[in-house]
């Protein structure tokens, strides 16, 4: 029973996933407008957007309907002051028009003239609520949510005096996890300090992971705005709970000669300060940025045989299906991985930021 429910839920996301990228592509191939471009194709659905698009279908006229949401657009320059409107309003009839003194070419916004050119005299602030804003905004809100409910849940008893009921026991063994794998062995006694901490990065990267993996979503772990954020948040907390034995490591190490120390030691401990956390933002997004390029590349690879001959397209359509639902349930697997790396390197750092001296050792 478990089989055919993980059966008919990879048919029913493949087949969402079949909708949102092959009618835009084949629209085009048909008409004999647009050559197929896989670069583009591929980026245009893992880079971040301003609008929610879900499908593009043809009508029996030629024109396109495109099934998106809109989402409001946030302007500020000390010139034009502050503008406010909704995404949609940069298309009309299915071309792309300025408004309000802006353009959106290319997924960017930027300030135009009466005449439609770009101005560079225009310094534009975008604080736009784009795709990837939106659904970091409901990850943390189904956070939130989720883990007051649960917590309410013990204060009243449950799971503490009674078993434990419905999310409590699939979230209890992860914090549980969490605590014993994570936190304990590399914080010591001080690991109820940065236990929060540690919850929090865990389960939000863990959140926003399997969001990602749904067909039309947003790929926000995937984005190096999103993971910079939280490596330079974990940067911060690693300096703060540093001590005099960390950084007397760095600025003179002992047991070597000065010399040694000041040129090769005191720049290498240095450089490994600031290395720590850029191999936290780099290796949550390459790894999450990847898993989405790779299935979609297989997706399309459909289309690029199938320009060559429809025989071909059709003939490597199993194959390519095949090797992208492979892919798809190891970037499951990847999602709680990632997290877990993520939050137990934060704890590494930490612990080796705070750990003592020998002396405190003994």
């Amino acid at each position: 029973m478990t089989l055919r429910r993980l059966k008919f839920l990879l048919v029913l996301v493949f087949g969402g996933f079949f909708t949102t990228i092959s009618t835009p592509v084949l629209a085009g191939e048909e008409g004999g407008e647009t050559k197929l471009d896989p670069a583009e194709v591929i980026m245009d659905h893992i880079k971040d957007s301003h609008e929610w698009h879900f499908f593009t279908l043809k009508k029996s006229d030629g024109t396109e309907f495109h099934a998106t949401i809109p989402l409001p657009v946030i302007l500020y320059s000390s010139q034009r002051g502050l503008s406010i409107f909704l995404s949609s309003a940069f298309e009309k009839e299915g071309k792309e028009v300025e408004h309000d003194g802006y353009k959106l070419e290319k997924g960017k916004v930027m300030a135009v003239t009466e005449a439609g050119v770009p101005d560079e005299t225009v310094k534009v602030y975008d604080l736009s609520l784009s795709k990837n804003v939106i659904q970091m905004i409901l990850a943390l809100t189904l956070l939130v949510v989720l883990m007051i409910g649960i917590a309410n849940k013990y204060k009243k008893g449950q799971g503490v005096n009674t078993a434990p009921k419905g999310w409590q026991n699939a979230i209890e063994p992860v914090i549980a996890f969490v605590r014993d794998e994570v936190a304990k062995p590399n914080l010591g006694s001080k690991y109820k300090k940065y236990l929060p901490y540690l919850l929090t990065v865990f389960f939000f990267i863990l959140i926003n992971n399997i969001f990602g993996l749904v067909p039309g979503s947003a790929n926000v772990t995937g984005n190096i705005a999103f993971t910079i954020v939280l490596g330079v948040i974990s940067f911060f907390v690693i300096l703060f709970s540093s001590n005099k034995h960390f950084w007397g490591h760095i600025f003179w190490y002992p047991g070597v000669p000065v010399i040694v120390r000041v040129l090769i030691m005191l720049p290498v401990e240095l450089l490994g300060v600031f290395t720590k956390p850029f191999a936290l933002i780099v290796r949550l997004f390459a790894n999450m940025v990847a898993g989405h390029i790779i299935i979609l590349s297989f997706i399309t690879l459909i289309f690029i045989f199938g320009t060559m001959s429809k025989i071909a397209g059709w003939g490597f359509s199993p194959l390519s299906v095949l090797f992208a639902v492979f892919i798809y349930m190891i970037e499951i697997l990847v999602a709680f991985i990632q997290a877990f790396i993520f939050t137990n390197l934060t704890a590494v750092f930490i612990g080796q930021a705070s750990e003592g001296g020998h002396e405190e050792h003994h």
